[in-house]
């Protein structure tokens, strides 16, 4: 599906026409360039990869700078692929007006991160409260975590401590309130995973 690359900057609010005041996430949506074309022919699929944000040449290695050579591009940060219905050739630009008449796009992007965190924060366990299986003297453990005697394991899957955040996470339909060609900025309804500044996919 047709998508950009692009850069979370933060969260505001807009009014609606009826006056409602709507909270929105503000994103840098490209401008994109067009550093790859795959065909049916030479790669099996067709798609279009897709550069964004510059990048130093001492930061990129020589076979990557050939290859934004070849695009006639500047090295890019980041880069992803997307498959478009309308043809671009090599070295085009793609900006934020290909949402103009779009109502809703699927924005990709990385939670932040926690680090190791307990099952209080990470699952929302009860803690302070019950004073039974194996949890008496500790307000914030998770207590009995499998069967004594049979079938003696620990179940996969079990809600435990562990890693939380710095996830891969998919915010679907999101609504678009406004388009900014002049900023390359996009305007959607609701919150998107990840910090401020962090790179995100739109799809439509």
């Amino acid at each position: 599906m047709p998508g950009l690359l692009g850069k979370k900057i933060g969260m505001t609010s807009v009014f609606s026409a009826d006056g409602k005041n709507v909270p929105c996430t503000v994103i840098e949506a490209g401008p994109c360039v067009v550093t790859q074309v795959k065909t049916v022919e030479k790669d099996g699929y067709a798609a279009l990869q897709l550069g964004f944000a510059e990048a130093k040449e001492k930061n990129t290695s020589k076979p990557m700078m050939g290859h934004f050579k070849k695009a006639g591009t500047t090295p890019k940060r980041h880069l992803a692929e997307f498959k478009f219905n309308e043809e671009h050739a090599l070295g085009d630009t793609i900006t934020v007006e290909i949402f103009n008449d779009v109502h809703f796009v699927d924005v990709i992007g990385t939670s932040k991160g926690h680090g190791f965190q307990g099952v209080v924060k990470r699952h929302g366990f009860g803690g302070v409260g019950q004073s039974t299986h194996g949890q008496d003297d500790r307000a914030r453990k998770p207590g009995a975590i499998g069967a004594c005697s049979y079938p003696a394991q620990v179940f996969k899957g079990m809600r435990m401590g562990g890693q939380m955040g710095g996830d891969r996470v998919t915010t679907q339909n999101l609504k678009v309130l406004k388009v900014i060609p002049e900023h390359n900025l996009l305007l959607v309804k609701g919150s998107v995973a990840g910090h401020n500044g962090s790179t995100v996919l739109i799809n439509m």
